[in-house]
């Protein structure tokens, strides 16, 4: 699929049919995660990844009762890591840019699913301390981000955007 048609045929979803996502599809998203930009290359990130039923049920519970994310046969969760930068570029841009660095993976993550046929939903409304607690993460660990992904079980719908003439401020077309 060419870049820009993905961009367009990607949406959220949030209903996924009974059927598993191949490993391979999962390793695949994974690498597309590991390519993502990071600031210093610092990867400043943690992936953890989901199977487990029970475990994705508390994960949507932990999602103020967003169910359908333990409908997807996989789930993953991004936490930043600012212990991963923070001695090269000190503690208050770690923590900036350890968010950075998780919240493009993310979108990574959610491009190449796409890309494969895959359906996600980013999912950024969660209970930060119940997500971790439920995953056992490290307390200098936090959440960004939850990308539930599975076949779809519904098509996308046209999504209205707003006209770039009220999105885009553009400092030259002003002088």
């Amino acid at each position: 699929m060419e870049f820009f048609d993905l961009m367009r045929a990607r949406f959220s979803v949030r209903s996924y049919q009974d059927k598993p996502v191949d490993d391979g599809a999962v390793r695949t998203i994974l690498e597309a995660v590991n390519g993502a930009p990071s600031a210093f290359n610092a990867q400043a990130y943690e992936v953890v990844v989901v199977r487990d039923p029970v475990r994705k049920e508390q994960l949507a519970k932990a999602c103020f009762n967003q169910m359908f994310v333990a409908q997807a046969p996989v789930v993953l969760v991004f936490f930043a890591n600012p212990n991963r930068n923070r001695e090269k570029i000190g503690e208050a841009a770690a923590a900036v840019y350890s968010h950075e660095d998780a919240t493009i993976a993310c979108d990574y993550a959610h491009l190449a699913a796409a890309a494969l046929g895959l359906g996600s939903c980013w999912i950024a409304a969660y209970g930060q301390q119940a997500v971790s607690e439920l995953l056992g993460a490290p307390a200098s660990w936090c959440p960004v981000a939850l990308l539930p992904i599975g076949h779809p079980a519904e098509a996308a719908k046209p999504r209205e955007r707003r006209p770039l003439a009220d999105l885009v401020h553009d400092e030259q077309a002003r002088k």
